[in-house]
C-alpha cells in the first residue's frame, strides 16, 4: 500500500495480480481501494464455466475493482458465464480476455500445440472474446493494431509488458516502449517492474507518463 501512495497522481490503476492476491485475498484489495485508487484485478481466471462465473461475481463485490481478467482460451461458454454472472450490476468492472501470455513467442505456442503466429492467435481469440461479450481484451502491442481493426474502437484494449528502451526484458518476449505502446490507441497500458523495481518508482513513473503523453500527441 505504500507503493501506491507513493504513486497516486501519476498511476491512474493499480494492478493487484496473483501474487498479491494469494499473499493477501480480498483484504489486500479493500486495504488498497482505501487508498482511494481504483484496482486492475488481473487475475486471469480459467476454469470450467460454472466456477469461472462464480469467482467473477465475487471478485465484482470487491472495491474499486474496474477491470477484471480471464483467458479467452478458456472458451465461448465459459466468457459468456461470466459476463452473465455481473448482468444486472451497476457499477461492475470491464471484463477483459487475455488473448496470448505476452512471455509467449511463436516457438513457445507450437511447443503447446498452438498453430500460427501470436497475433494470428491473439486476433482470433479478440474476435472470441467479443463474440461472448467481454468489453475488451489483453494483448501485446504488436497485436493490437490488428485487433482495433476487426473488432472496432469501442472495444477495451490493455497492454501488459510496456518497458522503457532502457529497461530489462526479464521473462517477456513481446513487449513495446511506452512510446510504441501508446502510438497503437490502446485503452490502457500496463508498467510492472521497471517501476516497482526502481529506485526511485514514482520518479520512474513520472517519466514513463511523460513518455506516454508525448507520444499520444504526436500520434
Amino acid at each position: 500500500m505504500r507503493l501506491a501512495r507513493r504513486l497516486q497522481g501519476v498511476a491512474d490503476l493499480f494492478k493487484v495480480g496473483s501474487k498479491l492476491f494469494t499473499a493477501e485475498g480480498p483484504r489486500g484489495v479493500r486495504a488498497l481501494a482505501a487508498t482511494g485508487t481504483e484496482i486492475f484485478l488481473d487475475l486471469k481466471f480459467h476454469d470450467i464455466p460454472n466456477t469461472v462465473a462464480g469467482a467473477v461475481a465475487a471478485a465484482a463485490e470487491l472495491p474499486h475493482v474496474r477491470l477484471l481478467t480471464l483467458h479467452a482460451s478458456g472458451g465461448l461458454a465459459m466468457m459468456r458465464a461470466a459476463r452473465e454472472a455481473l448482468a444486472g450490476k451497476k457499477h461492475r468492472p470491464a471484463l477483459l480476455g487475455v488473448t496470448i501470455l505476452t512471455s509467449l513467442d511463436g516457438v513457445a505456442l507450437r511447443r503447446i500445440g498452438l498453430s500460427g503466429t501470436p497475433r494470428v492467435r491473439a486476433v482470433a481469440l479478440a474476435l472470441l472474446a467479443k463474440e461472448a461479450g467481454l468489453d475488451g481484451i489483453v494483448a501485446s502491442a504488436q497485436e493490437i493494431p490488428a485487433i482495433r481493426r476487426v473488432c472496432g474502437p469501442k472495444f477495451l484494449t490493455l497492454i501488459p509488458a510496456v518497458r522503457p528502451a532502457s529497461a530489462a526484458v526479464n521473462d517477456q518476449s513481446r513487449v513495446a516502449t511506452p512510446a510504441e505502446a501508446a502510438r497503437t490507441g490502446a485503452n490502457f497500458l500496463v508498467v510492472g517492474r521497471p517501476i516497482t523495481a526502481a529506485p526511485d518508482p514514482r520518479t520512474a513513473a513520472q517519466a514513463i507518463a511523460e513518455e506516454i503523453a508525448s507520444a499520444s500527441r504526436h500520434s
